[in-house]
């Protein structure tokens, strides 16, 4: 039995077109899918959209359009990057749908009773993060996500008693019961909690929520709050709300030694999911989730990508310039993965080519040349390992284990340059016309290249394949990485296939 694995991203509002600062974390989550279902594990992989906010039923005023023909058609701009970014997710959660609706009512009838309580308000409130701020969360009077004075709201609506829960919360992320990586995320998320956790509002009145929403079970007057609401989409999207099987299976995991469900998330919601969700599946007794990997924001000029702001790219426009697999690499390795960065069509292009075109694909086509010449497009005899691949695959799996993806790409990067050096030195070309038997040195290349389409996988996909298929190998029959890592894996007599140049250059 397959060991299973559960991975989300946070689900982005539909109150305007994606941008790429998204694209980055659905890359990079659909990535660990890849490579954990190249583990041989049992993997689910999540998206969706946020629905219910505000913010949707603002920006379909706007336009003049009914909210409910708004967000689906932005829903399906959503859906439509599975194809644009080439991922792989096995689900996709709309927050609008029935089992949503009957999961996050469950969920808020399952917390206890005496965390939930209801009183009238009055408050800093930024629509763009769906928050409330306190004068000395706001810089210079502005949110400082957005850039935007908050609106004063005073109303009744229902609260969560997150104080009950802070010495509980600070003991959980202190000893990784929830991970939280990077390391420095960890920190920020403890210094939060020690700094004195706020009940916060969960509901908001039917009137400013334009009766667009999860009702509150029992009272028809309140809608759920929508980060109450959304985020519990981890669990309906699982048939939580029946007590499902794909609950039980991917979030519970009860037969498991140790679980295994991961967050993909932005710096700018970390609150929201390692703090006060946590709260809520606490007050719900409810399993937590085992890891949150936090990312950085893509920034244009030094300022957060925004749909907002207005500063966005999107990354379907992105990929139908430069292809689905340089877009991908290039967000997992010319971004950092931790920190913000800089996006410009001018570093993308530099990347492209010095990485891609006389990188990867150029050892590709120097390689399967020198097969095509000296040994008539047969894979030789196998010889021994000349590149220390185990060591090269154990710092590979550490990066991943570490969310490291820029670190895994510069050391794919770091071996080809390897490869390179190997065929400038022992010259094969001249071994070949002295004489010498070059066939040892050709297998050595040939199955170095193997290890590098291999380890592609997850992240240039269809790329990676192309690899494989010109030395002979179908993507489909291949076995565990565990197995596939092991040097000797292509096969004397293997029938080469140069096929065309990976990566043109623009």
């Amino acid at each position: 039995m397959k060991k299973p694995f559960y991975i989300t991203n946070a689900i982005p509002y539909v109150n305007a077109a994606p941008h790429v600062g998204y694209g980055l974390e659905i890359v990079q989550s659909d990535t660990v899918a890849r490579y954990q279902r190249l583990l041989g594990k049992d993997v689910r992989y999540l998206c969706g959209t946020d629905e219910n906010s505000l913010k949707n039923v603002q920006a379909a005023e706007q336009v003049g359009k009914p909210v409910k023909t708004f967000v689906d058609e932005h829903a399906a701009a959503f859906f439509q990057l599975k194809k644009s970014l080439g991922l792989s997710f096995d689900d996709f959660i709309r927050t609008t749908e029935e089992r949503h609706f009957t999961g996050a009512q469950t969920l808020w009838s399952s917390c206890n009773s005496n965390d939930i309580y209801k009183k009238k308000y009055k408050g800093l409130y930024c629509v763009g993060c769906e928050l409330f701020y306190t004068e000395d969360e706001l810089v210079e009077g502005l949110c400082p996500e957005h850039k935007k004075p908050p609106q004063v709201v005073e109303e009744e609506n229902y609260f969560f008693k997150l104080s009950n829960y802070q010495k509980q919360l600070e003991e959980i992320i202190e000893k990784d019961e929830v991970q939280i990586i990077p390391l420095f995320r960890k920190e920020e998320v403890l210094q939060f909690i020690r700094g004195g956790l706020q009940d916060f509002s969960i509901s908001r009145s039917i009137e400013r929520a334009h009766g667009w929403g999860v009702p509150v079970p029992g009272d028809p007057d309140q809608i759920m709050y929508v980060w109450f609401d959304a985020l519990s989409n981890y669990i309906t999207a699982l048939d939580y709300g029946h007590a499902g099987e794909l609950y039980t299976n991917y979030w519970v995991q009860k037969q498991q030694p140790s679980r295994e469900v991961v967050h993909v998330i932005g710096k700018g919601i970390i609150r929201f999911h390692a703090v006060y969700w946590l709260g809520m599946l606490l007050s719900a007794k409810i399993p937590l989730p085992t890891t949150e990997f936090v990312h950085g924001y893509i920034t244009v000029n030094g300022e957060k990508m925004s749909k907002s702001v207005g500063n966005v790219l999107n990354p379907r426009d992105v990929v139908e310039a430069y292809g689905t697999d340089p877009v991908r690499y290039f967000l997992l390795g010319g971004m950092s993965s931790y920190h913000d960065s800089d996006f410009s069509d001018q570093r993308f292009r530099e990347f492209y080519t010095a990485h891609l075109v006389d990188g990867v694909g150029n050892l590709t086509s120097r390689i399967l040349t020198m097969l095509e010449k000296y040994s008539a497009n047969i894979v030789p005899d196998q010889a021994p390992d000349i590149f220390s691949m185990e060591d090269i695959w154990e710092t590979y799996h550490h990066h991943f284990k570490n969310y490291q993806f820029d670190d895994v790409i510069r050391l794919l990067q770091s071996f080809e340059s390897v490869c390179n050096e190997v065929i400038n030195r022992k010259k094969p070309w001249e071994m070949a016309k002295q004489g010498e038997d070059v066939q040892p040195l050709l297998y050595q290349l040939a199955e170095a290249l193997r290890h590098i389409g291999i380890a592609l996988l997850p992240i240039i996909p269809t790329s990676a394949e192309k690899i494989l298929v010109s030395l002979g190998i179908d993507s489909t029959q291949l076995s565990t990485l565990e197995e596939e890592q092991t040097w000797g894996g292509l096969k004397k007599g293997a029938i080469i296939n140069k096929g065309s140049i990976l990566f043109p250059r623009l």
